[in-house]
């Protein structure tokens, strides 16, 4: 472990290999007692995932960051606890997301469904106030599909599986970013699969209202996604323009408003963020798969400004903030920033067994803010993995990864936090590494 910050003493290292080890193996017999199948009733259907994973890795610091539970664009959430140890720890991780959908055969072609999911990590409900999945929809097999509701965007969605989680990217890659990863009332309407360029194509839109409660910043997301395939070719565009939503560098966080209350609509000026990105994958052989993609970040920026006086005080979200600068009479501005970020990775299967490996590279940003809010810093996350499928449903899998940042600082901008996908906090050490355990079961 290198790049060590002055104010903060290292852990002591204990071996936690053999415990890491323990927790996998019990968990992966608890999923091979159960055969992997769907339930169904009639047109019913249930359908998920549990996961469970333990990792050792370096360079992690709990509650090292003064206020934990504060955004990383608050200048108060900078402030480090000196003295505070840091170090080598094991965590682990349990993901846990059923699938209940219904669907309706209404004759002539035309189709009916329902769908409705939850995710719980560690226990409790993964993004509280929040669905993954709350629709319905109507399609027809010769023009498409139509649906309404609570949705994940395909931004986040596609970028994360299979996309990300093939080459242990799903994180690092899906949810980062100036996108959004879950639509809360949104309308989507999708193309049935047309020949273009001796290919596929789909074409998407849909539409989120957010938080039909702002009337002066109102919120509204619009995502266009596209999917060609040619023989062992798939791409991938998904562009997002979005306005008033939350401000945040945080691809998987839910389209709402400017902030959790409506009341504050007077207050705040608006922002607005977007994304254009392109993925592709192509399986060179029956064993390889090779894929890449890149994304452009755009933040408008949204300036600091207290919603609610009182002790404590209540803020806005801001973004990009110049603290104690003003900008046209502004006091604490937002500034716009653009970046770019890029992954590639690629994934070899051999029967039960397979093989990946992984890099994401989260860029600097370009903006003109005076202040240094993490603009000035990259990531490069790189990532390694083997996993068995003992039976169908059921996976078990090793992984290491390392992380490092291009100086000692705040976080790139692309990044929701200072120590988000690693646990390893870029303004306490510049790189980190990690290796772990863990079991899938698929029903």
């Amino acid at each position: 472990m290198t790049g060590t910050a002055p104010f903060l003493r290292r852990a002591h290292r204990s071996t936690g290999l053999r415990r890491i080890a323990t927790l996998a193996v019990s968990a992966a017999s608890a999923l091979l007692a159960s055969p992997s199948s769907a339930l169904e009733y009639g047109p019913f259907s249930l359908t998920g995932f549990a996961k469970f994973e333990a990792i050792r890795a370096s360079n992690q610091c709990t509650d090292c960051q003064r206020f934990p539970d504060e955004d990383r664009h608050r200048l108060w959430a900078d402030a480090l606890v000196p003295g505070k140890s840091y170090g080598t720890q094991s965590n682990t991780l349990t993901l846990f997301q059923p699938f209940l959908a219904a669907n309706f055969d209404l004759g002539g072609g035309v189709r009916l469904s329902g769908l409705l999911s939850q995710r719980w990590r560690d226990g409790s409900v993964d993004i509280r106030g929040f669905w993954y999945e709350k629709n319905v929809a109507l399609s027809h097999e010769n023009w498409g599909r139509i649906a309404i509701g609570a949705m994940p965007t395909r931004a986040w969605a596609m970028a994360d599986y299979p996309f990300g989680t093939d080459v242990g990217m799903a994180d690092a890659w899906a949810s980062s970013g100036a996108g959004y990863g879950l639509n809360t009332r949104a309308i989507r309407i999708t193309s049935r699969p047309m020949d273009f360029a001796s290919g596929d194509l789909v074409a998407e839109v849909t539409y989120d209202q957010g938080n039909t409660e702002f009337k002066r910043n109102k919120p509204r997301f619009i995502e266009v996604w596209l999917q060609y395939k040619h023989r062992e070719l798939m791409l991938d565009l998904m562009l997002q323009d979005t306005r008033n939503g939350t401000p945040m560098g945080w691809g998987h966080g839910p389209f709402t408003g400017l902030t959790p209350f409506a009341a504050d609509d007077s207050k705040l000026g608006g922002s607005g963020q977007a994304i254009a990105m392109a993925m592709a994958r192509y399986e060179l052989s029956q064993h390889w798969k090779l894929q890449a993609g890149v994304r452009s970040n755009r933040w408008s920026g949204a300036y600091g400004v207290i919603t609610q006086f009182g002790s404590p005080s209540l803020w806005n979200n801001m973004f990009n903030v110049d603290w104690n600068g003003q900008l046209n009479g502004v006091p604490n501005p937002g500034y716009a920033a653009t970046s770019t970020d890029f992954t590639v990775g690629a994934r070899y299967q051999d029967g039960p067994w397979s093989y990946h490996a992984g890099w994401t590279h989260l860029g600097k940003a370009k903006t003109a803010n005076p202040s240094e809010r993490g603009q000035s810093n990259s990531a490069n996350v790189l990532a390694v993995g083997a996993g068995y499928e003992v039976q169908p449903g059921v996976r078990l899998y090793a992984l290491a990864g390392a992380v490092f940042y291009s100086r000692l600082g705040l976080a790139p901008l692309s990044m929701p936090s200072h120590s988000a996908f690693t646990g390893i906090d870029s303004r306490i050490a510049r790189n980190g590494n990690w290796a772990g355990l863990g079991a899938v079961y698929t029903f």
